[in-house]
């Protein structure tokens, strides 16, 4: 039996940018984190975690987000 032709909806080169881009993010984020335990022994795992949601809600130059408008309030 035929096989019904496949239908790619997925550009391979757009796949494989994505997923370059989630995995720089990923071992920036462990980088961090690295730091953090590293400048700041004590710190609980909470407390870590803490400043790494506040170093990625940091945008120097785009602090009320990349597109003109009204600030996003999707992460207070």
């Amino acid at each position: 039996m035929d096989q019904p032709a496949r239908l790619d909806l997925v550009d391979e080169g757009v796949a494989r940018r994505l997923r370059t881009a989630l995995d720089l993010y990923e071992v920036g984020e462990r980088m961090y984190r690295t730091r953090l335990r590293r400048i700041r022994p004590e710190a609980s795992a909470a407390e870590i975690d803490a400043e790494i949601r506040t170093w990625l809600g940091h945008r120097p130059g785009a602090e009320f987000g990349d597109f003109p408008g009204p600030p996003s309030r999707r992460f207070e």
